[in-house]
């Protein structure tokens, strides 16, 4: 299966030597301005100071109150992905409750209930979390998990399974430890769920999605792949995301015969293939 050679598959790669994602989630790193706005010296002095030529971090971090108007980062993405909105136009959701993952009837305060709501959300975390995932994750459209200013890990269990749907972000979560799942029933909407064959083990599954980013997460240790996109997803965008400790990194498009993967458009930008890492970076 030598997806690249697939001759309209466009990947832009772009390789940070300078390590711009973090293991952990990121806290801002702006400095103080002197005012919101105006002209002053010291204003414009401390924007310079703060800026890392990295455009999407450049967008959102250098704002001080980035924690209040953190919907900004749906405005910040680059390349195919950059029409991702997540959840931008909808509430915030805080998930407070990081165990008792019920993968047929999720509980409200969890991860699993609000990614699979009908609505957008923009889902936030109230404190450091590890989420062990008894199932996949699997997300509705229009979904943005967010985890800014907190260490947000999905670890040793299901991970994320992004599925024919639209608009999704994420931003800011280490996921490792990654196992086969399935053969259960997983509720994927408030008003549908159903027998799940099993899962890869991947990091983040994409199969049929559109308008997807992916950005300053950590991805490590899974059974399969960290990050796969398939079966005709496009416009997507991998960035700022630091991965190591694996095998099969990333697969954009699983077989040359599938049509439907000869148009797929992928950015690859600002990521850090760290050490541990053997092959598909990416394929």
């Amino acid at each position: 299966m030598s997806a690249l050679s697939l001759t309209s598959l466009v990947i832009l790669l772009y390789v940070s030597t300078a390590y711009s994602a973090r293991l952990l989630p990121l806290e801002s790193e702006a400095t103080t301005w002197s005012s919101r706005g105006g002209g002053s010296l010291r204003t414009q002095l401390d924007e310079v100071s703060c800026r890392t030529g990295n455009p999407i971090d450049d967008c959102w971090r250098c704002d001080p109150d980035w924690e209040t108007n953190r919907k900004v980062l749906a405005d910040c993405g680059v390349g195919f992905g950059h029409n991702a909105i997540g959840g931008r136009d909808g509430e915030l959701y805080v998930v407070t409750d990081s165990g008792n993952d019920d993968p047929a009837n999720p509980n409200p305060g969890t991860l699993r209930h609000a990614v699979i709501q009908d609505v957008p959300l923009w889902i936030v975390f109230d404190h450091d979390m590890v989420i062990n995932l008894k199932e996949e994750l699997t997300m509705n459209s229009y979904k943005t998990i967010d985890g800014r200013g907190f260490n947000i890990q999905i670890a040793n269990g299901a991970c994320i399974t992004v599925r024919n749907v639209s608009n999704i972000i994420i931003h800011g979560v280490y996921i490792h430890g990654c196992v086969p799942t399935g053969n259960a029933i997983v509720r994927d909407r408030p008003d549908h769920y159903g027998m799940r064959g099993m899962s890869d083990g991947d990091g983040i599954s994409i199969f049929g999605g559109t308008d997807i980013w992916i950005d300053h997460c950590t991805l490590a240790d899974c059974d399969d792949g960290l990050i796969d996109a398939v079966y005709g997803s496009t416009s997507i965008t991998i960035s700022n995301n630091y991965m190591l400790n694996h095998n099969e990194v990333m697969l954009m498009g699983h077989s040359d015969d599938f049509l439907a993967d000869k148009n797929m458009q992928v950015t690859i930008a600002f990521n850090y293939f760290g050490e541990g890492l053997v092959q598909r970076m990416p394929r």
